[in-house]
């Protein structure tokens, strides 16, 4: 058993403050009693603010002179623009990213023993979706146009010609040559990460391509990137591959295991046979493409024989029979003392089908046996995040440094938010505004945006202290502070203190 106190310390530097980027990296720290240091919030900005790249910076070189931090894992979404948002708007040129990564050379000198960890995005299709009027690059209905433009092929195909012309009509020549520019420096700080790889700046490099189908403008830079990375011969240190918001997650969990010096064997079951082709329609490639790469950025291998972790994986259309087998697969291997991890992918095609699933484990008590819940976002969003949960706590175990009231608290806030509040809240926060008039919820005015927070923390409360009830029926809630961080109806926060009953 190893003392907390006398493990190394992760710094790391989300991609912008959302909880699920923010807060849930740190969170896997303490159920892994592995500290996992962030730097102070003001310092990330918030939604359309970018965060504070040279004090960031800053930040990185104090906490390289802190002889207890061994590894790094950063976002350098953050470091070169100022966060995700930031880094999908002309603006910042790439002399200057360019500049500011190179602070990761800094960092190597002065650090040559830690491990560095870095995720960077590949640019998704669509601007970032702002109302009409909001002084900010290509608001409604502009970036509406930008995103069908950039979804068609890459030359237009002859029968998307006409729509190709009008569509860069409505944007404008001068929108759409800045929307091309910031895509091709993104481009351009992507194939310099690729080679501070492979200069072993960087031990560790993953490139997610953010929210993009098989088709559009990113089908190239992918492709350059890929012949990059395989020009560079880094394969196995660098990988490129769907997702965005489950990459500091992945990344944090690599460093607990390199704490734990192990490498967990993970078992991928899909509820439907040849479930792994599904494809997530904003993913430019199979889900079972991305899952698999997620176990390796995790720190893991994929081992359906002998696992360690067993992640089972739900796809839309799963009928009834093949639920039934399925939940009694996780239930024989829960009683086996097998670490079970469920990403529940069904809402891709219908929260009907996720919520109904949800009340069934929760009624029959598998729920609280998981090591790990995920069901919102993308296919690699959904996965990362459960699997990074599973392999902390597998990890804490290991150690002898596992924390079981972090580890509730952790699956508690997936159920709140991932079911409850995106099966109830949510669709209750957009009816109520689009019978308020309010169409728009992308970023609601201060006033409408404190009524909607005050709503969503009414509702969301009664669901927490049904939830308690039935995932952790020997706790209570001490804390529960409920909110939209973003202004917007997209996500909710959740900080919540769980406390056993006396």
């Amino acid at each position: 058993m190893i003392a907390a106190a006398l493990l190394a310390a992760i710094a790391f530097i989300p991609i912008d403050d959302r909880p699920v980027t923010a807060q849930l990296p740190v969170m896997l720290g303490r159920i892994a009693g592995v500290p996992v240091i962030p730097p102070p919030r003001a310092l990330e900005g918030r939604f359309l603010q970018a965060g504070r790249s040279d004090a960031l910076i800053a930040w990185l070189n104090h906490q390289a002179a802190q002889g207890q931090t061994g590894a790094f894992v950063i976002s350098t979404d953050m470091l070169a623009y100022g966060g995700l948002t930031a880094s999908r708007v002309p603006g910042l040129n790439y002399a200057d990213a360019q500049f500011r990564l190179r602070e990761l050379a800094h960092l190597r000198a002065l650090r040559p023993a830690a491990w560095i960890g870095a995720f960077g995005t590949i640019m998704r299709l669509a601007p970032t979706g702002i109302p009409a009027g909001t002084e900010f690059f290509a608001p409604y209905p502009i970036w509406q146009y930008l995103q069908d433009y950039a979804n068609l092929h890459d030359p237009p195909l002859p029968s998307e010609a006409a729509r190709a012309q009008h569509l860069r009509e409505l944007i404008g020549e001068p929108t759409l040559a800045a929307y091309m520019a910031t895509r091709g420096r993104d481009l351009a700080v992507d194939r310099l990460l690729l080679q501070l790889t492979a200069e072993r700046v960087i031990d560790r490099l993953v490139l997610g391509q953010d929210d993009a189908g098989p088709v559009g403008l990113h089908v190239r830079d992918v492709a350059l990137l890929q012949q990059d990375l395989a020009d560079h011969g880094i394969a196995d240190r660098a990988s490129i591959e769907p997702g965005a918001d489950e990459l500091g997650s992945a990344l944090v969990a690599h460093a607990i295991l390199r704490a734990a010096n192990w490498t967990p064997r993970v078992a991928v079951t899909y509820s439907l046979p040849g479930g792994g082709a599904y494809q997530d329609p904003i993913e430019y490639a199979p889900i079972s493409t991305a899952i698999d790469a997620l176990i390796a950025v995790c720190g893991g291998v994929r081992d359906d024989a002998h696992p360690d972790v067993s992640l089972y994986v739900r796809v839309p259309g799963t009928d009834a029979v093949h639920d039934d087998a399925f939940a009694a697969a996780m239930a024989a291997d829960v009683a086996a003392r097998r670490s079970v991890a469920l990403a529940d992918l069904s809402y891709l095609q219908s929260y009907a089908q996720q919520g109904a699933f949800a009340r069934r484990i929760l009624a029959s008590g598998l729920a609280a046996q998981l090591d790990a819940y995920s069901s919102w976002n993308t296919n690699a969003n959904t996965v990362g995040t459960a699997l990074a949960e599973a392999i902390a706590a597998a990890a804490g175990r290991r150690l002898g440094t596992y924390d079981d009231l972090a580890h509730r608290t952790y699956t508690f806030i997936m159920f709140l938010d991932d079911y409850a509040f995106h099966d109830f809240v949510r669709p209750d926060l957009n009816n109520t505004l689009a019978a308020q008039g309010v169409a728009d919820h992308s970023l609601l005015s201060p006033g409408v945006a404190t009524a909607m927070s005050e709503r969503d923390r009414a509702l969301l409360w009664q669901y927490a202290v049904r939830l308690v009830e039935q995932l952790d029926p020997g706790y209570h809630i001490a804390a529960l502070q409920l909110g939209l961080p973003w202004g917007r109806t997209f996500e909710t926060s959740i900080d919540i203190g769980l406390a056993p009953n006396l």
